[in-house]
């Protein structure tokens, strides 16, 4: 004969497993809401990883980590929320709150730097979208063509000294590959002369010319076909 629970001590258990339901549905909200700690970063695990290419004066650059390191660099700049301190707020994901974060783009442009000759190249960042799946992109603006670079990575290094960056070059140089560590931030790169091409400008000035080229034959022409019709009549 199956067990009966008393009509009284049944509404107590039904209580009691309200309660612990919506316990633990509070607690996986505060879970979900909640950025992992820094704690949850993995400085020791495979290193984040970078591109670079040039093309002529140009620089660009795509650094990319991984999901839970960036939920540390977010914290530590403050860019999510603390929900020991306040609400958190869940209209924006936490990647939205990293690429809006003014913090983080000064980061990331004092962290990831060019110089050609001593001199700093202007940089800038180009897009966050996408960050966690295909990474942060910056810009630089040299004074000429590129050819030796002193490139700088030091991202996430000051967080714990064992992150490290391997940056692969998308443009023949070399090094090819390059390991940036807290120790060693910067390295000289040297791409082969001419392998980014052209700058735009020289690009515009050559088209510019080419036109121009173009349109002085065609007036030549013109008027050589007019001297052959006057000599024959």
């Amino acid at each position: 004969m199956p067990l009966r629970i008393p009509p009284p001590v049944a509404a107590h258990a039904a209580r009691a497993a309200r309660v612990t339901a919506t316990a633990a549905l509070a607690a996986v909200v505060v879970a979900l809401a909640a950025p992992a700690t820094p704690a949850a970063a993995h400085p020791f695990g495979p290193p984040s990883t970078a591109r670079i290419s040039v093309d002529g004066s140009g620089v660009a650059i795509t650094w990319l980590a991984a999901e839970d390191d960036w939920v540390a660099l977010g914290q530590s700049l403050g860019a999510f929320e603390n929900p020991a301190s306040g609400a958190v707020a869940t209209e924006l994901t936490g990647e939205q709150k990293l690429q809006r974060s003014t913090r983080v783009h000064d980061y990331l442009l004092e962290r990831i730097t060019v110089r050609q000759d001593g001199a700093p190249c202007p940089g800038r960042l180009a897009t966050l979208d996408r960050l966690v799946s295909q990474g942060a992109r910056l810009d630089f603006d040299c004074p000429v063509n590129v050819v030796d670079l002193d490139v700088t990575v030091g991202a996430l290094t000051d967080l714990n000294e064992a992150y490290r960056t391997m940056l692969t070059s998308e443009t023949p140089a070399t090094p090819g590959r390059t390991l940036f560590t807290a120790a060693e931030t910067t390295h000289r790169v040297r791409f082969a002369p001419g392998a980014g091409g052209l700058s735009g400008t020289t690009l515009r000035t050559l088209a510019g010319t080419g036109t121009a080229l173009v349109a002085a034959v065609a007036v030549l022409v013109a008027v050589r076909r007019r001297r052959r019709g006057r000599s024959r009549s």
